[in-house]
Order: C-alpha cells, then sequence, then structure tokens
C-alpha cells in the first residue's frame, strides 16, 4: 500500500511538475516497475521505444508541426521523449531534468499544436494495436501536461 501511495505521488508530481527523465547512472539499481502501471501494461521500456520512434516519424510528417523540429538534435529528442514517458506511465526510473513549463515556453504553441501532437500520439498507439481502454489512460495522461506545455 505504502509502495503503491508512494508511485502515485511520483507519477503525479511527473505529470505536473515535468521534469525530463536522466538515464540512469552505470552501476545504479533501479526497482522493477509496477506491473499494474501504464508503462508495464504497454509493454515496458521496448514499448515505449517503438511507440517514440513511430511517433516521431509522424510529427516530423505533419507541415503543421514540424517546423518546431528543425533546429533540434532528433536524436537526443527521441530519447528525452522516451525517457519523459517512461517515467510519466510509471516506469522504473524517476523523472528529473527540464520543467515542461520552461522547456515549452519559447515555442509558443498554440492549442492546435497541442491537439496535433496528442492526435499523433493516438494514431501511433492505435497503430501499434494498444487497446481502446490502455490509449484513453494514455491519453489522460497527455492531457494533463496541457496547460505546461501550452504555458497557461
Amino acid at each position: 500500500m505504502l509502495h503503491q501511495a508512494k508511485r502515485k505521488r511520483s507519477l503525479y508530481s511527473l505529470i505536473f511538475a515535468g521534469i525530463i527523465l536522466s538515464v540512469g547512472c552505470v552501476g545504479t539499481k533501479q526497482t522493477e516497475a509496477d506491473p499494474n502501471s501504464i508503462y508495464a501494461r504497454l509493454g515496458g521500456q521496448p514499448a515505449i521505444d517503438a511507440a517514440v520512434e513511430l511517433f516521431y516519424k509522424r510529427v516530423l510528417a505533419d507541415k503543421s508541426v514540424n517546423h518546431y523540429f528543425e533546429d533540434i538534435d532528433m536524436d537526443k529528442q527521441r530519447s528525452k521523449q522516451k525517457q519523459f514517458l517512461a517515467a510519466a506511465f510509471g516506469g522504473p526510473v524517476p523523472y528529473r531534468g527540464k520543467n515542461m513549463r520552461k522547456a515549452h515556453a519559447p515555442l509558443d504553441l498554440k492549442e492546435s499544436d497541442f491537439n496535433a501532437i496528442a492526435g499523433h500520439l493516438q494514431a501511433t498507439l492505435r497503430e501499434l494495436k494498444i487497446n481502446d481502454k490502455l490509449i484513453g489512460e494514455v491519453m489522460a495522461v497527455a492531457a494533463s501536461t496541457k496547460d505546461d506545455v501550452l504555458n497557461k
């Protein structure tokens, strides 16, 4: 029970604080993910990695939002996104790094931009044959970041 409460607090902190997950240090022991977490139910890190790769193919093909990534090191961006999603969905490594609000502030994103990106995430999950209930949970986590991403 304590482990679940701690994990829930951690997940809320991740979502609302919006900090980028750091890569675990060599030699540090990482705990296992809660088997009931979104992370575990999606399929763990291999599933997150596959989803992020497919997601960015969609995003970079979308002329309405791909300009935000013109000067971005996409290998680094993919790595950050994999880490962020793993942590936000209850993965075993804590989330650290940049605040979502600060990271997105210079972009002057609009609601239409957020919706396009969220749509690409949802389409990615459908293409990967994730069940609708789990997609709904993922999209709820994504929606919880909206105000920070849009600096509201």
